[in-house]
């Protein structure tokens, strides 16, 4: 059949058709947004409607660095893109590159000047961010008094901390004259030297969070010499005195909570640091005390009086040692003396008693042989006055003393003559 055509022909026609319609490759498209869900990857699909129609929309994640806030239902924007077809479904949408909220396309080019220039400036440079205190006592407050911030911040520091002092500068903060009472209210708090200071408001419109993207507020955060936190709007609200404050609170709550620190959770630290002061100074004092009891040891091994004494008690030690070892060797020797002395007597008795065996004997022998003996069967014993044995008659001479020894005892006599034999002696 001539003249038909597939689905994927009739859509890719209608998009090509599309893509070379000039006025709608670059089109700007207001509306109010409805159905708006954020994919996980980070696409926005939206749809924009009026009255009377309505067209789907798609920003891809690519397209929103340039995206300044957060895309909600029921708002009113300006939508810039190329309109296309998606072929698979059949349907043409709005390819968005840029967004802006309508009627307020003026005030946020503006605000991205002067952001711009103030980051030029080097005003949003991390090295002039002051930090935030953690123990703060005193929290100056520059905001509405009669407005819902005031009296959050009041309620989030007194439950923390009931003895947070709050200071507040009561201050404009929308309208004539916001921008020179949020400058004056900076100022007057500074010069009383708080720990830190809160600016901030409610939430709101960019009209009327426009006070805070003044440049003067933005000099007088900058040279301020205490902290400075801004807490504008709410979370997805942003104004340059955000970028130029020392911190950025999401709300006003959240600076409260930032800004004081939880007494009870204060005191148990305190009472945590105090139990490990007190067990850090117990450990010193040991060391200390075990150091000084070494030292003080080490100075009496040292001292004269302490080595003497060292030094006799040693030698009273040696001097006992030495006492029972010869006490030792004194009864070891007298037991070896008290041995020999039996074994000597024990010799001597035998040698003795040998001895005398012998000396009876010889006496015996003698006996035998004695003159005396002999002299006791009559006969004598002659010898001169010298003591010398008379054997011959030749031996004394007439008038010579001699001396005759008898058994029981000595006769002394003069030899009248001597008269000699020669036969005397001899056997016929």
């Amino acid at each position: 059949m001539t003249g038909v055509y597939t689905v994927s022909q009739i859509n890719t026609y209608i998009k090509n058709m599309f893509v070379k319609d000039f006025a709608l490759s670059n089109i700007c498209i207001a509306g109010e947004v409805s159905n708006c869900k954020y994919h996980t990857a980070g696409h926005i699909y939206f749809t924009l409607k009026d009255e009377n129609a309505s067209i789907a929309c798609v920003m891809f994640a690519s397209q929103r660095n340039g995206l300044s806030f957060r895309l909600a239902d029921g708002q009113q924007i300006e939508a810039r893109g190329r309109i296309s077809v998606y072929e698979r479904s059949g349907t043409y949408q709005l390819y968005a590159n840029s967004l802006r909220l309508s009627g307020q396309g003026e005030l946020y080019e503006r605000f991205l000047r002067l952001k711009e220039e103030l980051r030029d400036m080097g005003m949003f440079d991390d090295m002039y961010k002051k930090p935030i205190p953690a123990y703060v006592r005193t929290i100056g407050i520059v905001t509405s008094p009669t407005g819902a911030a005031i009296r959050d911040i009041c309620s989030i520091a007194h439950r923390r901390n009931p003895y947070t002092r709050l200071i507040l500068c009561p201050a404009l903060v929308q309208g004539e004259g916001a921008k020179d009472s949020i400058v004056e209210g900076i100022r007057r708090l500074d010069a009383l030297r708080p720990d830190v200071i809160i600016v901030g408001r409610g939430g709101g419109s960019i009209e009327d969070l426009w006070a805070f993207n003044e440049p003067e507020v933005a000099r007088a955060i900058f040279d301020a010499e205490t902290p400075i936190v801004s807490a504008v709007g709410h979370e997805t609200d942003f104004t340059i005195a955000d970028f130029v404050a020392d911190k950025r609170a999401a709300t006003p709550s959240a600076a409260a909570e930032l800004c004081t620190f939880e007494y009870e959770v204060f005191l148990e630290e305190l009472s945590k640091c105090r139990d490990e002061l007190d067990a850090s100074m117990q450990r010193k004092l040991r060391r200390t005390r075990d150091a000084l009891t070494t030292r003080e040891l080490r100075i009496r091994r040292h001292d004269p009086g302490t080595l003497l004494s060292e030094r006799k008690r040693r030698l009273k030690e040696l001097h006992s040692d030495m006492d029972r070892q010869l006490r030792l060797r004194l009864k070891d020797a007298r037991a070896r003396l008290e041995a020999s002395r039996f074994d000597l007597y024990g010799l001597m008795t035998a040698d003795l008693k040998d001895r005398k065996h012998g000396l009876r004997l010889r006496a015996a022998r003698l006996e035998g042989l004695s003159p005396l003996r002999r002299i006791s069967g009559g006969f004598g014993y002659i010898c001169d006055e010298d003591g010398r044995a008379v054997r011959s008659v030749s031996s004394v001479k007439e008038g010579d003393m001699i001396h005759t020894r008898l058994r029981d005892g000595s006769i002394l006599s003069r030899v009248a003559s001597v008269d000699k034999e020669e036969s005397y002696g001899q056997e016929g």
